[in-house]
């Protein structure tokens, strides 16, 4: 007699959400989310709580029971803030999936565009990571020009082959993800190191939506400050790192 399948499969992939006070908008994405996504591809979901001081914690707490989604929502938490990309890479340890697909906690990415970010991996020869591209930006004029301006001066560096690497939601091998050195602000160059341990990379172009609630992390100096002195930091991480390349034998 056929076997039953187990009620809770291996994950395709896993859906990595990190979140920073965001009591106005985490419900909703987490509800939109699952609604979108159903329950037919066997996928989690796991918000990395990075030490939110608002009702983010209650409220993921509460959700983590509901029954809409069936088991497939974990949450880890940081005692103190340590930012994104620390964040995610605490969501990447505990994932179970061969894949990783990030978005922000905003409700600015729009569920609806993962299948057109995975279908590049199916093929055969699939990249290693596709970054998601927004069109139709809903932000302000002088945000919009200086992320071209710092967008342009990171592609010239580095040769990235990526017109967006701010945006949230990228689609990227969790064994790839995990060699990659963690820093600060890593979250804005998985292009480059990707590229820099001998993988390829991809596009796809994704939405762009208006923040459900809350306001940016970064005011435009800030983000050009921070993003100057990574970008730096990365160039650096080029010229003193040599990953190993096996052997044919």
């Amino acid at each position: 007699m056929p076997q039953d399948a187990p009620e809770n499969p291996v994950p395709e992939f896993s859906i990595m959400i990190p979140a920073l006070n965001e009591e106005g908008s985490i419900e909703q994405v987490l509800c939109e989310l699952f609604e979108v996504l159903g329950t037919a591809t066997p996928y989690e979901v796991i918000v990395a709580d990075d030490g939110s001081t608002d009702a983010t914690p209650e409220i993921l707490n509460r959700l983590k029971d509901n029954e809409l989604f069936a088991g497939r929502l974990s949450v880890v938490r940081h005692a103190r803030p340590c930012g994104k990309a620390s964040a995610l890479r605490s969501a990447a340890k505990a994932a179970k999936g061969g894949w990783l697909l990030t978005m922000d906690a905003d409700g600015q990415n729009d569920p609806r565009d993962f299948e057109g970010l995975r279908a590049p991996t199916l093929a055969e020869n699939p990249p290693a990571l596709v970054c998601g591209i927004r069109t139709s930006r809903q932000t302000t004029g002088a945000r919009r020009v200086a992320s071209k301006i710092a967008n342009w001066i990171r592609r010239t560096a580095l040769n990235d082959d990526c017109p967006d690497t701010a945006c949230g939601v990228k689609y990227i091998r969790r064994d790839v993800f995990l060699d990659l050195p963690l820093f600060d602000g890593q979250h804005r160059f998985y292009p480059a190191l990707v590229k820099l341990y001998g993988h390829c990379s991809a596009n796809a172009p994704v939405s762009d939506r208006t923040r459900m609630a809350g306001q940016s992390k970064y005011t435009n100096l800030g983000r050009a400050i921070v993003g100057f002195f990574d970008l730096l930091g990365v160039v650096w991480l080029r010229k003193r790192t040599k990953p190993p390349v096996p052997s044919d034998g």
